[in-house]
């Protein structure tokens, strides 16, 4: 998915590809989400459980499979993997709700039957070949992700498993930052005796441990993991989460190459660390136990420091490196960890 952001043309990255990094995105987040509520609800060590979960891995390598820059090559291989997962989902609710009571059989059959209203216009794409066909397919998948939003009348009073969910949520986390880790080995490796590299390496190695001592502390000490919710914040803020950490891992790579414009990467960087930051804020708020709540004053700390990215924008060009940049995010996140542990 982040390789899609790789395509430079004159110093930038072409807004075609930003959108099409989000388009990519957001479905497999959505298609793995789906499967890990149901888990967390209605999961159990069951033989059909386990063919589901064999069928939908084959679905997944078919959607992943098929992601490229030219989506319309890659659609309907694109389309049947998401479908698939999303229709195994959709049936998986379907079964539970006929074997659940109370609060839960009402949220099997809410979202049992609702799953198939944005699976139905998705499937609508396949009769067109213009851009009506990516139309249809992300309205789908919009409906898809807004169907629990409006459910949660019924959400509430089946609450999720907050400290499985958040495990959950905090495996693809660690995923991305070993993606990370994997973009230091890159930046490292051509030349490993050059002290140049050495130190982006270095620095890009203290940026990754600061922001994963921020996340994991906040997961692991910070929150009450009991507290009884449908668990929305969790879902939808680690959105932006994961995102933002896949931006900030391009950005770094970026920086080290050093063909970007400063402008735009500055505006890159800012977008991708402000995300970051509000969505860390948005998840992690309300979930927070009272005594490690963050300051008013932290807080503004925090964004003061993020506005000097757009600052730098209006500094001469050449009095900002990229290596000055890099420190200035390292620098960041080491003082996002540093009040997080307070």
């Amino acid at each position: 998915m982040t390789g899609v952001l790789f395509h430079i043309e004159n110093g930038e990255i072409p807004f075609e590809y930003i959108f099409k990094f989000i388009l990519i995105f957001i479905p497999i987040w959505w298609s793995w989400v789906g499967q890990t509520l149901f888990t967390n609800r209605f999961g159990n060590d069951l033989i059909h459980h386990r063919l589901f979960m064999i069928l939908q891995m084959i679905f997944a390598i078919i959607m992943i499979a098929s992601l490229t820059t030219d989506f319309d090559s890659a659609f309907l291989p694109f389309l049947v993997g998401y479908l698939g997962l999303r229709a195994l989902t959709a049936i998986q609710y379907m079964v539970a709700s006929r074997t659940e009571e109370g609060a839960g059989k009402k949220v099997a059959q809410y979202l049992g039957r609702c799953f198939w209203i944005g699976i139905a216009i998705s499937l609508i794409s396949v009769c067109f070949d213009s851009w009506w066909r990516y139309f249809f397919l992300y309205l789908g998948i919009v409906i898809d992700i807004v169907v629990p939003m409006f459910g949660r009348k019924y959400l509430v009073k089946s609450p999720v498993n907050g400290e499985h969910l958040i495990e959950r949520f905090s495996q693809f986390t660690t995923i991305l930052f070993g993606e990370m880790l994997v973009s230091t080995i890159l930046i490292i490796q051509p030349n490993p005796d050059n002290l140049w590299n050495i130190m982006y390496g270095v620095l890009f190695c203290i940026l990754i441990i600061s922001m994963g001592w921020q996340y994991f502390d906040n997961i692991d000490y910070k929150i009450d993991k009991t507290k009884q919710s449908a668990g929305q914040r969790i879902i939808y803020g680690h959105l932006f989460i994961l995102m933002a950490i896949s931006m900030i891992t391009i950005s770094v790579r970026l920086l080290f190459q050093e063909h970007m414009d400063t402008t735009f990467i500055l505006l890159f960087i800012f977008v991708a660390m402000l995300m970051y930051l509000l969505a860390t804020f948005f998840v992690f708020g309300s979930y927070r136990l009272a005594s490690a709540k963050l300051k008013h004053h932290h807080v503004l700390m925090l964004v003061i420091f993020l506005l000097c990215f757009i600052v730098m924008i209006f500094i001469n060009g050449l009095a900002v490196s990229n290596f000055f940049i890099l420190m200035m995010m390292v620098i960041f996140f080491v003082l996002y960890a540093f009040i997080s542990l307070k």
